[in-house]
């Protein structure tokens, strides 16, 4: 298998153009709610246990954190928006970080826009998501937390996700049963 990650390592954070890397090497924007499954994402495809650092606590990443992959891309991991007790002035941060980033960064590849499964897409995803197609990236929906819905919840999480994301690649995915890897590998294009 010629598109597993061999190498992974946290580079930088920032939260504007200054602080990302320079290197013009290819890069691919993690989004989601807070506590979405973000950063465990990130340790299941690495294969890494605390590469990306996980909690309990929704809004513990509050900058872009850079991880080169196999050195010659990035997955670049977002603070989760729609956290009910970050304050205005953090809201507008977040919006003109990542306006910035979707702005100013050429060498972004795809957007991989991360919904629960069981609850979403909820109005914030909805509305990052109408957000994300006013830009020139491709968008790719994941899945996640595939793993907790009964059969009855799986088909309308599925009806939900068609009638909504009609003309957007999903990607189901579950860390905890190891579901979607291979998936969610081919999407990046230096693995391919």
């Amino acid at each position: 298998m010629n598109n597993m990650i061999k190498t992974a390592e946290y580079i930088i954070s920032g939260t504007g153009l200054a602080h990302f890397p320079q290197d013009n090497k290819s890069e691919y924007l993690l989004l989601g709610r807070s506590n979405v499954g973000k950063s465990s994402l990130i340790n299941y495809l690495t294969n890494r246990k605390n590469l990306a650092r996980t909690s309990q606590n929704p809004g513990k990443t509050i900058t872009l954190n850079f991880y080169l992959i196999n050195d010659t891309y990035y997955l670049v991991d977002a603070p989760g928006y729609g956290y009910a007790n970050r304050g205005k002035t953090t809201i507008a941060t977040f919006e003109a970080m990542i306006e910035t980033y979707l702005l100013g960064r050429p060498n972004l590849k795809k957007v991989l826009l991360l919904v629960d499964y069981k609850v979403g897409p909820t109005e914030d995803d909805r509305l990052m998501y109408e957000y994300l197609t006013h830009f020139d990236h491709e968008i790719v929906v994941v899945a996640t937390k595939i793993d907790k819905l009964n059969q009855k919840e799986t088909a309308s999480a599925k009806k939900r996700f068609k009638e909504y994301f009609k003309q957007t690649k999903v990607i189901l995915t579950s860390v905890n049963k190891k579901i979607g890897l291979e998936n969610m590998l081919e999407q990046f294009e230096e693995n391919v």
